[in-house]
């Protein structure tokens, strides 16, 4: 019997491998400013996997390189962010195991996307990557992931204790704290940060197990 009424995925990095993708585009965006503070460029998006791409440009900008950042830079770098990562995000290759999961149960259960990725962008990689079916609705920036979570519950008459929030981030978790809901951790390496009383899968291939655990 499955314990969980709903379950929610971050998509990069839990559904697909596409956080490096991301990494390297940031790099890039960054490069003429130094390997110092492409290394902070980096070490800050990997540290806040959730983070909108909005958000973290006002924080290189205005943190990092002491700039302002006016609309039209802001929209000038989101562009040239786009064109590098979609294409590849959508070509990225899934988590072991999410595929299977999602083919297996989406019958079965509610399934929602909830994303750091501006929403109409998260749709368009979904729909070319042929997975649009398998989610009631996929929800993505400038939403955040306490709000988003939020919603779901309101819409879906979920108790938060049965619903499941998968993330890969402590952003991912502060949000289904936030809500109240369950959450579980994509550990892909030994730093993400979780505490260790947060459950954890390597993978998408525990999942099954898991979600029958009582």
């Amino acid at each position: 019997m499955i314990r969980f009424d709903a379950i929610v995925f971050d998509f990069d990095g839990v559904l697909v491998e596409s956080v490096n993708v991301k990494t390297q585009a940031f790099a890039a965006l960054y490069s003429g400013y130094g390997d110092f503070i492409v290394e902070q460029v980096v070490a800050f998006h990997l540290a806040n996997g959730g983070l909108s791409r909005f958000e973290k440009f006002r924080y290189f900008h205005n943190k990092l390189l002491g700039l302002p950042l006016s609309l039209e830079e802001e929209n000038r770098l989101a562009a040239d962010f786009n064109a590098r990562v979609e294409a590849a995000v959508i070509a990225a290759p899934w988590v072991d195991g999410a595929e299977e999961f999602l083919a297996k149960y989406y019958t079965n259960i509610p399934l929602f996307v909830a994303s750091g990725t501006p929403e109409e962008e998260l749709k368009r990689i979904l729909e070319k990557r042929h997975i649009s079916h398998y989610f009631r609705a996929v929800f993505g920036s400038p939403a955040k992931k306490g709000a988003i979570l939020r919603g779901i519950l309101e819409n879906g008459g979920y108790r938060p204790e049965k619903m499941l929030m998968i993330g890969d981030s402590l952003l991912d978790m502060e949000g289904a704290k936030e809500a109240g809901a369950c959450f579980l951790g994509r550990l892909a390496q030994p730093d993400n940060g979780f505490p260790p009383d947060v459950p954890t899968l390597p993978d998408m291939i525990g999942l099954q197990k898991f979600v029958h655990e009582n």
